[in-house]
Formats: structure tokens, sequence, C-alpha cells
């Protein structure tokens, strides 16, 4: 990974729609040498998927709730089966196993308190929890999904790549 890559990157988080012929313009090269770099990306890894962004309200999704989970059982069968429920609902766009007071933390997106409950209600039934709490978004200040690359050239600096 070099600096054209990281423009290239960069670029693609603002806007994967963009031509290849165009991304290779505003990096400085040949369209060519940009979808190659593009499609070793790809390969590799780094770029995992070029999606559409959608509007939450404008799809009805307009609650953020976060539930915070504990539980008595820390079991990797437990875990496996968690896994497999919260996996099963669309309504859970994020799921981390965390460090310290809380067990996992989810990240729920509904249309309004009933439809959280109505999630609520269809998650415990699958799974025994010992305890949810939830936490209702008032208002989103920072969201994108733009990740930071500059640690990329830190790493790079550790391992002697440009």
């Amino acid at each position: 990974m070099d600096r054209l890559d990281r423009k290239i990157l960069r670029l693609l988080q603002e806007d994967s729609t963009l031509a290849v012929a165009d991304l290779a313009k505003k990096v400085g090269l040949s369209t060519t040498p940009c979808w190659r770099r593009i499609q070793k990306m790809e390969e590799d890894g780094v770029i995992r998927g070029r999606v559409a962004l959608l509007d939450p309200v404008k799809v009805n999704t307009k609650v953020t709730v976060f539930v915070s989970i504990r539980t008595n059982t820390h079991s990797v069968e437990w875990l496996r089966r968690f896994s497999e429920v919260v996996g099963d609902f669309p309504e859970v766009v994020e799921f981390y196993r965390m460090s310290g007071d809380v067990d996992y933390l989810l990240r729920v997106v509904v249309p309004d308190i009933a439809a959280y409950d109505a999630f609520y209600k269809r998650m415990i039934a699958r799974i025994e929890i010992r305890d949810v709490s939830s936490a209702f978004a008032m208002e989103q200040i920072k969201y994108t999904t733009q990740l930071p690359l500059d640690y990329m050239m830190i790493d790079q600096a550790k391992s002697g790549e440009d």
C-alpha cells in the first residue's frame, strides 16, 4: 500500500460510484493501472465491498437503540447460539463483544419504540439473557462509514513499506 492506494481508498470512501477513468485522473494514473490497484485491494480484502448508503428516515428506521447485554453464560456454545440469534435480526446493524461491565453491545435500528419492543420480545424469547439495558439515541451528531487511513502509514512505517 502506497500513497496512491491510500488516495484511491479516500476517494472511494467518499464516492464508490466513481468511474475508474475519473478515479485514475484524480490520482494521476492511467485507467488500467488504477483498475489493477483497485482489483488488488479487493483481492487482498482491503476493499470488502461497495454499498449504497440509505437515508434511515426514508427507509423508516429512524430510531437508533444501543442495547447493552449482560449474560451469566460465557461458553463458546452460548456465544455461537447468541450470534446466530442476533444475526437473524435485520434490525441489528452492529454487534460487538465487549470488555468491562457489559458483555455485548448491539446497535439496533427500528421505526419506533413499539417496533423496538417487538424486537426485544422476539430476541429474549429465543435466548436467555441476564440483563438488557436499552439507550435510545436522541440525535445523531456524527456518522460516517469512512475509516481513517493515516494509521496505515504508521503500520507501514513499522514494517518498512512506502
